[in-house]
């Protein structure tokens, strides 16, 4: 009996999809819950798993096509019976290249790349490719890492304008361009960037914080926080903590315009923008004022491992009242953030650089990080926008506030 491959129930705030990635062609063999296809949203990356073992049929909707809820995509037949003729690998390997349990984004280098997993050597758990594997992989092989993670259009050369009636001028030698389609979650960025930019009456103020006392609190727990919790004492958990701190005394910056309503939030849920190979995505720490500095340290780690891998859910990406973005990860000594609508502001943190500074009449060096506060002035005033922004600094500047709750 044929089996009908269609797209999973979408979220109700998804209208479509697009089809990202196949990881079979008609006539592979596949194993029960092997995935099949890779279903981009513009939030999340859904996967498609087998039903049952089989061979893939007919592919009803290719790469870079638009697919709705429950939409018939594909059919899967039964498995061959012993003494039939089958395709070049059994269903037995089929199963173990399952169980390799590739990422979706080690699989879809893969499929860029047009790379046998089979010549691949993990180094992740378990021996499991890891992405740096792959990318090990093609740098030996001379070749460039493609950024683009779904399908491209075909490759076009560039030509020189030719004149009337002319043959068409060949390219130059080294010149060439590639054409890809922007993925949905690339295309929902630049439409809520846009949003942010004409809907908001957007102004960033700045501030610069002192991170010596910080940095000699990790020095001097560091290795025990390490020890007990079992991970690492980062900066991200004190930004957090005096991020909610600030807004306990500044509710209209954790406020949200509603029409011609003002909603002010009595929790505290933090955004928290993750870099990942398919765009920026903001999962969200909920309840943050009944975290720990390990719960958040934890928390934050496992939302950018998922943001990596591309298994984010819709509810993770939904919701915030507040969102922290940290740019100085990638060296960025400065910038203004753009608001995250509905919220009403968004912080900037940026890199910690040693710079000269006046301490009591005398010449300090100091590890200086400088903060951006992007903010909606419809809610939000000056006062209010430079009152929180000094109440971060406080609080940053002197760890012990943040325990004394002063």
């Amino acid at each position: 009996m044929t089996i009908e491959i269609k797209v999973p129930d979408l979220p109700e705030s998804v209208a479509d999809a697009t089809i990202a990635t196949w990881h079979k062609k008609p006539g592979d063999l596949v194993a029960r819950d092997e995935v099949l296809v890779d279903i981009e949203t513009d939030k999340v990356v859904l996967e498609v798993p087998a039903p049952e073992a089989g061979v893939l049929g007919d592919i009803l909707q290719s790469e870079g096509a638009t697919v709705l809820s429950r939409q018939l995509i594909a059919m899967l037949k039964p498995a061959p019976v012993a003494g039939e003729a089958t395709s070049e690998k059994p269903v037995e390997a089929v199963a173990d290249d399952a169980a390799d349990g590739l990422s979706p984004s080690v699989r879809r280098m893969v499929a860029e790349h047009d790379i046998d997993v089979a010549k691949l050597t993990g180094t992740g758990k378990g021996g499991r490719v890891t992405k740096e594997d792959v990318e090990a992989f093609i740098k030996n092989l001379g070749k460039a890492p493609v950024a683009a993670p779904t399908a491209a259009a075909p490759v076009a050369a560039p030509t020189a304008a030719a004149p009337v009636a002319a043959a068409p001028v060949a390219p130059l030698a080294g010149r060439t361009e590639k054409r890809v389609p922007m993925t949905r979650l690339r295309k929902r960025i630049a439409e809520r960037l846009l949003e942010a930019k004409n809907t908001t009456a957007m102004l960033t103020t700045f501030n610069e914080i002192n991170m010596a006392p910080i940095m000699k609190l990790r020095k001097q727990y560091g290795e025990i926080f390490e020890k007990k919790h079992g991970i690492k004492l980062g900066f991200m958990s004190f930004y957090v903590k005096a991020v909610v701190e600030s807004l306990k005394r500044y509710p209209e910056v954790n406020a949200a315009l509603d029409g011609d309503d003002i909603v002010y939030h009595n929790y505290f849920d933090v955004s928290i923008a993750v870099s990942t190979p398919r765009g920026l995505v903001t999962p969200v720490l909920r309840d943050c004022d009944n975290m720990s500095l390990a719960d958040i340290e934890k928390a934050i780690k496992d939302l950018a491992g998922k943001g990596r891998d591309g298994k984010l859910t819709v509810d993770e990406l939904t919701g915030g009242n507040f969102t922290i973005t940290n740019g100085g990860v990638f060296g960025s000594l400065m910038s203004t953030p753009i608001i995250n609508p509905p919220q009403s502001a968004i912080l900037g943190m940026h890199k910690i650089q040693d710079r000269p500074m006046a301490v009591d009449g005398k010449v300090e060096i100091l590890p200086m990080m400088y903060l951006a506060l992007s903010y909606d002035h419809r809610i939000i005033d000056g006062r209010e926008s430079v009152g929180f922004l000094v109440s971060i600094k406080e609080l940053l500047e002197d760890p012990t506030r943040l325990l004394l709750d002063v």
